[in-house]
Formats: structure tokens, C-alpha cells, sequence
């Protein structure tokens, strides 16, 4: 599989929580960012005991006992062992020790572990989960013949500028590169928080072969454009997946067992819980 452009390592694959994960952590060493996915049932299947549900889930237990359907709840469950899965393994954990929280827009972050930044897509069978230690990074997947050609989706969710550039192109090549383009927009509101808030109209990108370029609605330059790396990956033959990284300049520093990435204030209030000076 290609990479996903832009300096972004490939999405590895991993058939179940015993990986082989030395890679995911190698790309994450090499590149700053790691990409992990895995397939629905691979993954689901390993947490049948109802006694370890909770114990893993943390506080998503409540939220995962609310949804009433079946496939919802397995993808639920799945997508969340592993994100958490991936994260312990990049910083020497274990998943029940990864307090995975939200922010108010429904952002993923490891608790306590401010040197990485987290993000998790799925749909259909498939789950997608990208890390990095350079800033902020989002991913997203799409099926890759969903149809937006012609729809309320490339009426609205573009800019002058895309379908200008869209028009100008094959016709042929008008769906496929909707999806990319649709799938980079995803990625990078995830990146800065916003999801599904963060207008599509308000932003574009200018795609250059396997290059994509931030770029404001009429096609201009974005004051931070050069801090962001965008790739976009096909998976599994069916699928379309895409990263936006954000650069905040931490540096190539690589060290993130747990003992360094745990937060400070956190640290310290474990320590005196425990009754350790």
C-alpha cells in the first residue's frame, strides 16, 4: 500500500490487540505519526466477557450501555479497544490504564498524555485510528464509491474554488476525487476540534497528484497553511482514508513511555493518592 503522502506513514494493519505493534511504534519514532486500522470483527471478538467490558471501557461504559443497536454496539466497543489498544502501546501502557476522555465537541485525548494527540474514524466494517506526537492530527474514512456527484453534498459542502478545479477536470474522475475531498475535510475539522460544526464552505484544499493543499474558498493562501500535512490513502480496495496533521513544534523528541507523557499535575496527585512522596 502507497503511503499516505506528504512525509505520513501507511496505515498498518492490526488483525487484533497482539498486533505485531513494533512497526506502529517505528512509524511514530521515524515520522512523528502513526496510522493503525483494523476490521470490524477482528476486533470485537476479543472482548465477548461481559465481566471486562466495563473494566475496559472505562468511562465509556455508560455511553456504550445507551445504544440499543446491535452493529452500533459492536463497532462502539471495537473502535474504542483500538484506540485505546493503540495509544498503550505507543506509551507503554496497558488498555485498561488509558483514560480515554472527550472534549465538548466530541474530540478524543488520552487523559494525562498531553505529547500525544489522538483521532478514530469508522464506517462499515472498517476503523481507523491515527496518532501523533507533532500536534494535532485527524483522520478520517469514507467508502470510496459512496455517491457525492450531483448531490446536496457537493452543492453544499464546497467551495468556488473546488468545484471550479472539479470542473476543469475529468468527469470521470468527478466522484473520486469528492471523496478525497470530502474525506480531507473531515480530517482536518477533527484535527481542530470542530467535526461536523466547521463549515466545509469555509475552507478548501487544492489538490496537486498526491499532494493536498489547505487553501481559503476562493483558492488563496492560509496564514498557518504550512504547519499542516494532509495525505489521503486507499484501504482495503474500498476505501478512502484521509490525515491532516497539525506541526506545533514539540520537536523529534520520541520518548513516550508513560512515565513521560503522563502529565505533571497528574502524576503528583496519583503519587499522593498513593501515599508516595
Amino acid at each position: 500500500m502507497a503511503a499516505a503522502g506528504g512525509g505520513l506513514p501507511r496505515p498498518r494493519q492490526m488483525a487484533g490487540p497482539d498486533g505485531p505493534w513494533d512497526p506502529v511504534r517505528q512509524d511514530l519514532a521515524g515520522t512523528g505519526t502513526a496510522l493503525v486500522y483494523g476490521v470490524l470483527t477482528q476486533w470485537s471478538v476479543h472482548l465477548r466477557e461481559p465481566e471486562r467490558l466495563r473494566e475496559v471501557l472505562g468511562r465509556d461504559w455508560p455511553r456504550y450501555q445507551r445504544i440499543g443497536h446491535a452493529r452500533a454496539k459492536e463497532r462502539f466497543l471495537a473502535s474504542r479497544l483500538l484506540l485505546r489498544r493503540t495509544a498503550a502501546e505507543v506509551i507503554g501502557t496497558t488498555p485498561d490504564q488509558v483514560d480515554l476522555a472527550y472534549e465538548p465537541g466530541g474530540r478524543p485525548y488520552v487523559r494525562g498524555c498531553d505529547q500525544i494527540d489522538v483521532s478514530l474514524s469508522h464506517t462499515q466494517d472498517v476503523l481507523v485510528v491515527g496518532v501523533t506526537r507533532r500536534g494535532r492530527i485527524g483522520v478520517d474514512v469514507e467508502l470510496a464509491d459512496r455517491r457525492m456527484a450531483g448531490t446536496a453534498s457537493e452543492a453544499q459542502g464546497f467551495t468556488p474554488y473546488e468545484r471550479e478545479a472539479l470542473d476543469a477536470d475529468a468527469a470521470e474522475r468527478r466522484n473520486d476525487l469528492l471523496v478525497r475531498l470530502w474525506t480531507l475535510k473531515e480530517a482536518y475539522s477533527k484535527a481542530r476540534g470542530q467535526g461536523l460544526r466547521f463549515r466545509f464552505t469555509e475552507f478548501g484544499f487544492a489538490l496537486d497528484g498526491e499532494q493536498a493543499r489547505l487553501v481559503r474558498p476562493d483558492g488563496g493562501p492560509v496564514a498557518d497553511g504550512s504547519a499542516w500535512t494532509f495525505g489521503t490513502v486507499a484501504l482495503e480496495g474500498r476505501f478512502v482514508v484521509s490525515v491532516a496533521v497539525f506541526d506545533a513544534g514539540f520537536g523529534s523528541g520520541s520518548d513516550l513511555s508513560v512515565q513521560t507523557v503522563l502529565d505533571e499535575g497528574l502524576l503528583e496527585a496519583l503519587l499522593n493518592s498513593s501515599g508516595r512522596s
